[in-house]
């Protein structure tokens, strides 16, 4: 399963040793995607991650230099595992609806096991606007412009072989990431709103269906539609 959500199971007995050095910076970045998700880099405290990570602050500074770097590696996890995730359907054989579909049901579903992304994205984002971010050139180098570059190729194979409609993906491809990711960052207010929980699994469930229908239905041209034209 993704990671980011797991750090409970993980961080269960005392990872103290470079003897275990997998176990334990999977720890060390999953305590520190919390951290982080919470707090924002500046306010994020190292003593604090060690804690939760099971770790000594001294070994966290063997795997890590610096808090930067740390949240560096943070990024990485963060998105290489999203990019893993799409990528299997994006390399698959699919046609172009159903390989729509099975994408935005898999960014949807890594969005979902892993709640604290968007956070730590939107972190990064006001980072960059700021211009403080040392790590967003090679974010958008490594994980965003590939899968945006993917994603706006299926989405013109889609067009010529008319079964999209004709859109923009510069604009088409952020709004699929939009409906997705404002739900998971906008919860707590949203339960304001609306009177229930939206984090349910059940609640969850319907957002992704709901998700996929009005993707569907912005994209897809009927299926006679072309046979119509030629009437």
């Amino acid at each position: 399963m993704p990671r980011l959500l797991h750090h409970r199971h993980v961080l269960h007995r005392r990872m103290g040793s470079r003897g275990q050095p997998e176990e334990s910076r999977a720890a060390i970045l999953q305590a520190a995607a919390l951290e982080f998700a919470e707090h924002g880099i500046a306010g994020a405290r190292t003593d604090a991650i060690a804690r939760e990570a099971r770790v000594n602050k001294a070994l966290l500074y063997y795997y890590f230099k610096d808090k930067e770097t740390l949240y560096g590696a943070v990024l990485d996890d963060a998105f290489s595992g999203l990019k893993t995730a799409v990528f299997l359907v994006l390399d698959g054989d699919l046609a172009p609806r159903e390989k729509m579909m099975a994408y935005a049901g898999a960014y949807f579903d890594f969005i979902a096991s892993n709640q604290l992304y968007p956070r730590l994205m939107q972190r990064e984002m006001m980072r960059a606007r700021d211009g403080q971010s040392q790590h967003i050139d090679k974010v958008i180098k490594n994980y965003i412009r590939p899968i945006f570059g993917r994603v706006s190729e299926l989405i013109q194979k889609g067009i010529e072989n008319g079964e999209f409609r004709p859109v923009n993906p510069a604009h088409f491809v952020p709004s699929m990431v939009a409906m997705i990711i404002f739900y998971f960052s906008s919860a707590p207010m949203m339960q304001k709103i609306v009177g229930f929980n939206p984090l349910t699994p059940e609640r969850i469930a319907e957002r992704r269906a709901a998700v996929l229908d009005f993707i569907s239905a912005a994209l897809f041209r009927p299926k006679n539609a072309t046979q119509g034209a030629r009437l």
